[in-house]
């Protein structure tokens, strides 16, 4: 039993490092795609010392314990895992939500979203089906359920697509008063 704990406590270790290796790994990317470049810097240099230090220890008297690499492979796929976790939950930036309704849902779709805060653009395009709107809305991700959620009570059977916007300027957000 003695000999079992610290062989475990490697383990364990191997696991939980790689586990927060990935996970900055994840939330690194995500600062990066948000320009957010000097924070990303930093969490990479954290990043790596945590990777080294891992992988020291899966290599550290070579590659004969199959249970240092299950446990460098499993905090890698378990902190990927964490890492989506935690970007769902930060839900930093902003998001383009393209709404292509018919004539008679757009009126009450730009009526309950505009009544909820959110900024609506409006245009006209020609489907296969014919003449269809487009409603353009920019939110902030961590509002993308609430705006789901309206347009799915509203419009249930909605065609919509959600794209990143990296950068954007201006605009109107729920709790964002005019002219600021």
């Amino acid at each position: 039993m003695e000999n079992i704990l610290p062989l475990l406590g490697g383990y364990l270790f191997i696991f939980f490092a790689r586990v927060v290796d990935m996970s900055l790994d994840v939330v690194r990317i995500l600062m990066l795609t948000r320009d957010r470049r000097f924070l990303a810097a930093i969490i990479g240099f954290v990043e790596v010392v945590i990777f080294l230090v891992a992988i020291s220890q899966v290599l550290a008297g070579g590659l004969n314990d199959p249970f240092k690499v299950v446990a460098y492979a499993g905090g890698f796929a378990t902190g990927n895992y964490v890492g989506s976790l935690i970007d769902a939950r930060l839900a930093l930036g902003y998001i383009s939500l393209q709404v292509f309704c018919d004539k008679c849902s757009h009126d009450q779709i730009c009526a309950t979203f505009r009544g909820e805060g959110f900024g609506v653009t409006s245009v006209t395009g020609c489907g296969r089906d014919g003449e269809r709107n487009i409603l353009f809305v920019t939110i902030k991700r961590k509002d993308l359920a609430k705006a789901l959620k309206t347009l799915d009570q509203i419009y249930p059977n909605a065609f919509y697509s959600i794209f990143d916007a990296r950068h954007i300027h201006g605009g109107v957000f729920p709790g964002k008063k005019k002219g600021i």
